[in-house]
This record gives structure tokens, sequence and C-alpha cells, in this order.
């Protein structure tokens, strides 16, 4: 009989350094946790081109325009942090599909909206929609992919997305406004909502509690009372004046509600904050840096669009085109970040991404009046996008990391909330800086002064970051 011979051909090793590999449903759940969170980010910025035409045709007042932006900033940023904390209580796919849906059904009130009234309403329901989908989605994708490389290449495309949304959401406005009617910047978003919904229950997985700890109520009160009463104040900043008594009074007011709730969660037996997370250097110059990237980029956008549109006289929809670079450089930023977090470390990657966007905004210093400085403008976008996405990734593998999967929710709502406020403080402080300087008939001496300023915010944000967070092991 023929005996039985053991294959001696040589087995296939895996070199210890090869990269893990996502499965096919994780390839799926990032797609659609990519999506949902790339229409969140376009809602940001679409109806900003659209302003005026919309004010026309619902007849708002000169002055009660921007409560179109804020009625969304102000529900986005309160309630981000108390929605984040929700899903890690009740579950983050729950709170994800309730916030999709309300995305979806806000969205459609907007679009068919008739009066202001409509309108505002309709834009405050979808900020809260995002303050619960974005720290849900975040959570849930984190705890989706373990820590480490693809952890890090998920929270890099997700941040370029998301920027990538922000500077897409401005171009689609003006290309939707003038090809159809500014209702589509709402109506676009309908189908999408639809498809998340359909398809986001068989894909999402999502361990539910062991027990439902009781919500903390005055922690919840006090922090989003705060924060509501920070945004409303700095919007409020920008368009009546920093010395004005309403500015002031809620500034103050909200300050004191922030201070209250460190007090509250110190002596709470289940606080919504533990003081043990607010301690972590991770968490805290993690933030800190992140703080940092959003509120300088965003408020660059402003500012290169004053220069485009008054220096260059550039219409709105060029001035979105040009800003198409911009978020060119953040996905290909965003798509280097995880990769290079994974390489040199998350404290490394907000230090190189800071340089790089300081040294690449601080070039706008020299900007002029000739039509020929776009090609600076373009140039040094595309660089500065990709730092600030190097800057961003870093900040979201910091802030999440080293905690348990049952506080994700909280690390990702503050995460949000740090994004949010970000987003929310940069145009009305460079706002006031750039109007300091500015004559009645001169833009640019304004503009090149906050810009100089936004630069070394940000070498500052990243260096202290650098500083303080605690090196790779």
């Amino acid at each position: 009989m023929p005996t039985a011979t053991r294959s001696t051909a040589p087995a296939r090793d895996i070199p210890p350094d090869t990269p893990p590999r996502m499965t096919g449903r994780q390839k799926l759940v990032l797609t659609l946790l990519l999506g949902a969170q790339f229409m969140i980010a376009v809602d940001f910025s679409i109806l900003n081109v659209a302003l005026p035409v919309v004010g026309e045709g619902l007849g708002f007042s000169l002055g009660g325009l921007q409560w179109i932006a804020t009625a969304f900033a102000l529900a986005a940023a309160g309630f981000t942090l108390l929605l984040g904390r929700v899903g890690d209580l009740l579950g983050r796919k729950r709170v994800f599909l309730v916030g999709m849906a309300v995305l979806g059904a806000s969205s459609l009130l907007g679009g068919l909206a008739t009066s202001p009234e409509i309108l505002l309403t309709a834009r405050v329901l979808q900020g809260l929609a995002t303050a619960a989908v974005t720290p849900a989605g975040l959570a849930l994708l984190t705890t989706a992919f373990p820590e480490g490389a693809l952890r890090d290449r998920a929270l890099g495309l997700n941040g370029a997305l998301m920027s990538a949304g922000f500077t897409a959401g401005a171009i689609l406005g003006g290309l939707l406004t003038d090809l159809l009617s500014w209702r589509w910047a709402f109506f676009i978003n309908v189908p999408v909502a639809a498809l998340v919904l359909v398809l986001a229950p068989s894909l999402i997985r999502d361990a539910r509690p062991a027990r439902r700890p009781r919500l903390d109520i005055p922690g919840a009160a006090s922090v989003t009372g705060g924060l509501l009463l920070l945004v409303f104040g700095m919007n409020n900043g920008h368009s009546s004046g920093w010395t004005d008594p309403v500015t002031l009074g809620t500034l103050v007011a909200g300050a004191a509600a922030l201070i209250a709730f460190w007090i509250i969660e110190k002596n709470a037996d289940a606080p919504l904050v533990p003081v043990t997370i607010l301690r972590r250097r991770t968490v805290v110059w993690g933030n800190a840096a992140g703080l940092t990237a959003f509120l300088t980029e965003t408020s660059l956008v402003f500012l290169l669009t004053l220069y485009l549109q008054e220096v260059l006289d550039y219409t709105p929809l060029a001035t979105g085109l040009a800003f198409g670079v911009l978020g060119l450089g953040t996905v290909v930023g965003g798509t280097l970040g995880g990769r290079t977090v994974s390489r040199i470390g998350s404290r490394a990657a907000i230090l190189t991404g800071g340089v790089v966007q300081a040294v690449a905004t601080a070039l706008l210093v020299t900007l002029g009046t000739s039509g020929s400085w776009i090609w600076l403008v373009l140039a040094a976008t595309f660089v500065g996008g990709v730092g600030n996405m190097l800057m961003i990734t870093g900040f979201m593998v910091t802030a999440t990391s080293g905690l348990p999967d049952a506080e994700q929710g909280l690390a990702t709502g503050l995460a949000t909330m740090t994004q949010q406020v970000g987003i929310t403080m940069g145009i009305p402080v460079m706002s006031a800086i750039a109007t300091a300087r500015m004559a009645p008939d001169d833009v640019l001496p304004g503009v090149t002064l906050a810009i100089g300023i936004n630069a070394a915010l940000v070498l500052a944000g990243a260096l202290l970051a650098f500083r303080f967070l605690p090196a790779r092991r």
C-alpha cells in the first residue's frame, strides 16, 4: 500500500510588519459610516453661499440671515456631548439611526419651508441630528476597528471626508442654487439618509450596555446650557460686537455654567463625564490640538473668502471652486494620516501636520492685489490642507485611544464637541482681528494680519500638544 507522505512545500510566512487588512464587512461598515459623516459635513457649509437667495425667497431680514447658520450651530455644538454619552448608555446604533431619521425628516421640512420660522425649525432639528449622528457614528467606527493601524486608517479617512465635505458643501451649494434651487441643498440629504437607514440595521453591530445607569441630569443641563450660551455669545459677538451687553452676559453665563458642570461632575455618583477622563493628558491635549486645527482652518477659509471676493472680485461659485484644491489637500492628508500615525505616532503626527499647516498659512501673509496671487492661494491651501488633516488625524487617534469601548461614545462626543466649538469660534475670532485692521475700502491689511495670527496659533497649538502629550511607547 502506498504510504501517505507529508507535504514538504515551504510554508508561506507572513512578514511580521505586514499591515493588517480590513475584512469585507469592515469595509462595508466603513463606507456606510463615512458616507453618513460626509453628508453631515456637507450640511455645515452647503447653505453658506445660498443665504442671500434663501433670505429673498422666504422673507428673512438682512440681520436675520445669520440665524440660518446660528440655529444649526447652537444645536450641533450644544447637544453633542450629551447625545454622545446617551449613545454609551442606550446604544450607539440606536442613537445613530434615530439621528439619521431626524436628519432626513428635517431636511425634507427645510426644503419645503414656506416661512422663516419653518426653516429655522428645520435647521435646529438638523443640528440636533448632527449632534446625535456624529459622535455615535465615530464611536461605532472606533469600536468596529481595534486600536492600532486599522483604526488609525479609518479615522484618517473619516477626517479626510469630513474636511472634504465641508469644502464640497460650498461648491455643491453654489451649483444647486445656480442650476436648480436653494431647496435642493436640503432635499439632497433625504435619499442619502433613507439609504443609510435601509443598510445600517443589518451592517452595524453594537453591543448594548449590560445595565443602564441613571443619566446625570444636572451635569447634562449645565454642560448643554453652558455650550449653548458660549456658542450664542460668540455668534452674537461676531454680528453685534464683543462689547455688546448681550454678548458679554451670555459668555459670562456660559463660563459659569461650565464651571458648575465641573463641580457637579466631581460629586456625582454616575457623572456624565467622569473627571478622571478629563484629567487624562491624551484627552486634554489631544482635544486642544483638535480645537486649534478646526479653529484655524475654518477661519482661514473665511479670511480667504474675503480676499477672493473683495480683493480679486471672484464670484461665490468661483470662490467655492477655488477651495476645491483645499478639499483635495485634505483628502490626501487624510489618506496619509492613518499611515503616518501608525509609523511615527499621533504626537509626532500632530507636530508635523501643525508645522506644515503653519508654514503654508504664513506664506499667505504676502498676498497682494494682482490676480496672479491665486496661484499662491491654491498651492498654500493644498499643502496646508495636507498638514491640517495630519493634525486632525493625530487628534482623533489621541483623543479616542486608551479608553474602553464602553466610554468611546464619551470620547467621540468630546472630540466632536471640540470640532463644533472650533468651527464656531474660528470665524468670530478671526473676523474681529481682521476688522480691527481693515479700512473702509481696503480689506487686505486686516486679512493678512489675521492670517499671520492664524499661522502662529497653529504652530503654538502643535508645539504645546507635542510638549505635553505622552511620548509614544
